[in-house]
């Protein structure tokens, strides 16, 4: 018998299955090994503060109030404009800002500030609430004006909702007053 005509040995058979779990095992070793590192190298990182901190800002309406403009709803529609009284505390380390007020009550709402008691009033797109600190709004200085109301004047509240930059939305029922008092 030549080596051409010799019988071929037949390739080793393995059986279906028998290999799967090692090759799984050795196909996700890497992966799981970068996975473990990734989480370790963060940790460290938030750990060592370089991941920065969060802090809750936390705010206290105090006072809300919207004066009548006049007695009647005959004469607040002559008037125009409706203006609020606003206490509010920060009780929190973090500064925070009200950025926007609605009022489904009015058209516009626009906040403003007056560098003067007799000054012109100029509108401004944000309020500064200092951490620990208190913003005071009120007709006489920095306010909250709600251009073109609806009549309010027989209703003992008017909603607000209060748009902070930090602190989110808050909805407050501030109270109808008697013209010019808080």
């Amino acid at each position: 018998m030549t080596a051409a005509t010799a019988p071929s040995a037949a390739p080793a058979r393995t059986e279906p299955g028998r290999r799967l779990l090692p090759e799984l095992a050795r196909a996700a070793f890497g992966p799981v090994i970068c996975a473990v590192v990734l989480i370790g190298l963060l940790s460290a990182w938030v750990a060592s503060g370089g991941a920065g901190t969060l802090s809750r800002v936390r705010l206290q309406v105090s006072l809300a109030a919207v004066p009548m403009r006049a007695f009647t709803p005959r004469a607040a529609a002559s008037v125009g404009p409706a203006t609020t009284f606003l206490t509010i505390r920060n009780l929190s380390g973090t500064p925070d800002e009200l950025v926007a007020v609605r009022s489904p009550i009015a058209r516009h709402v626009v906040l403003t500030v007056r560098n003067a008691l007799a000054g012109p009033r100029v509108i401004v797109g944000d309020l500064a609430i200092p951490a620990h600190g208190t913003l005071t709004l009120s007709p006489f200085g920095d306010d909250v004006v709600l251009q073109d109301p609806a009549p309010f004047e027989i209703s003992s509240s008017v909603p607000l909702i209060l748009t902070f930059r930090h602190a989110g939305t808050v909805t407050i029922e501030a109270t109808v007053t008697a013209p010019g008092t808080p």
